[in-house]
């Protein structure tokens, strides 16, 4: 079944599965979920992502998600902040700082998805896809 917004639904389908404290989660695959899913593994949220039959109609990805040593949740939120029918841009200096630096900002900039330090850093701005804490 078509989804109007697959970011949405990736981000559902994970908190879903953490709360319920799966190892993984599966979903279909696209390229903007698998920048969304290295993003989220290069800053230490999940532990690994793996895709399966790329080029086909059916391809799917699955991310192996990640847990403390006492199983404590490492992803305690992830919320859609740019969406289909409004989207929300900062310029580098108006990037935001979630939880004061705690958790991250993903943005989408001319050269990809990347964190809102990257960003600043950078001296990019762009929209703001998601906040992860």
């Amino acid at each position: 079944m078509p989804v109007s917004d697959p970011v949405s639904d990736m981000f559902t389908r994970i908190r879903n599965a953490v709360r319920v404290q799966l190892p993984a989660v599966e979903m279909p695959a696209s390229k903007q979920k698998i920048a969304l899913a290295e993003v989220l593994r290069n800053e230490g949220f999940i532990s690994s992502f793996e895709t399966k039959a790329l080029g086909s109609p059916q391809q799917k990805m699955r991310i192996v998600l990640k847990y403390g040593a006492k199983g404590e949740k490492v992803i305690q939120g992830l919320k859609r902040i740019s969406r289909p029918g409004l989207r929300i841009y900062r310029s580098a200096k108006r990037s935001p700082r979630v939880y004061g630096g705690l958790g991250i900002a993903i943005m989408s900039t001319s050269r990809g998805l990347m964190t809102d330090r990257q960003a600043r850093k950078s001296n990019l701005g762009g929209e703001v896809v998601a906040y992860v804490w």
